[in-house]
């Protein structure tokens, strides 16, 4: 039997590499996609090489490709590496996902910014599965035994108002209905997809604001009073991936320590 592969966006770091160890240790084979610069604007693949032998040492078949989602090509040549090396792909994660670059209120955002974070956090996760999905639906005709499932990482700034970093919220918004509309579209292919909903998760990308949020969780803004950790995410990956949940295509599922609740 070959192993099941998984295609994981932005996953060299953070959530993205705590889903590839988790997807590794229940027996997948994992492209990892990743996009980083150093701190003076260089590529950098030394987080990807790291993530690709911790990988490797759980026993997962492993490749790394740099690649900026929001870039046709780029998403074109991830699935191209997946079918060339692996022949397959059970999973597509779509994790990689930017914060605005500066912290500006709504009043003078800039269409520069929003553009760009519309197109990593949104365009990108549209149209890579979009390609990923026709490849699923030409497996599963090909093997109908074998299972398909996607996974897209929102955000609480789906719903949760942020006027300092609007186009964020807009495009986790949106990949709301992308996760409904590909639950749709690919039901009868019994491909399931579904979001995962991120609370306040310990990252480099909330590292910038950790004094605020340290407050915050102190003063109960979720019930539960802890940082959400990247594994926190990984597990419930790990739970789709393995199946528990395929009567439950197009759910959110909210992994926030409570945050999405209404409380008096």
């Amino acid at each position: 039997m070959k192993k099941p592969v998984a295609i994981i966006t932005g996953a060299s770091r953070g959530i993205g590499k705590a889903i590839a160890m988790e997807m590794a240790s229940i027996g997948y084979n994992i492209v990892v996609n990743y996009f980083d610069f150093t701190s003076s604007g260089v590529p950098d693949e030394s987080h990807a090489r790291q993530t690709q032998k911790e990988l490797m040492e759980l026993g997962a078949e492993c490749e790394i490709l740099r690649g900026d989602i929001s870039k046709t090509e780029d998403r074109k040549k991830l699935v191209e590496l997946a079918k060339v090396k692996f022949s397959r792909c059970n999973i597509l994660v779509n994790n990689a996902g930017v914060a605005p670059s500066k912290r500006v209120d709504i009043l003078e955002a800039t269409e520069e910014s929003y553009d760009r974070v519309m197109s990593i956090n949104l365009k990108g996760p549209y149209f890579l599965t979009q390609l990923a999905a026709n490849w699923m639906i030409e497996q599963k005709k090909a093997n109908p035994e074998d299972s398909f499932r996607i996974v897209n990482t929102g955000s609480m700034s789906a719903y949760t108002s942020s006027p300092a970093r609007g186009e964020y919220c807009v495009s986790k918004a949106g990949i709301g209905m992308v996760t409904l509309l590909y639950a749709d579209r690919l039901a009868e292919y019994n491909i399931g997809v579904f979001e995962i909903r991120p609370g306040i998760i310990q990252t480099d990308m909330t590292n910038v604001v950790k004094d605020k949020y340290d407050k915050l969780i102190a003063e109960g803004i979720t019930p539960i009073k802890r940082w959400g950790q990247p594994e926190d995410i990984a597990k419930v990956v790990g739970a789709i991936a393995e199946g528990k949940l395929d009567f439950s295509t197009g759910q959110v599922i909210n992994v926030d320590g409570g945050f999405h609740f209404r409380r008096l």
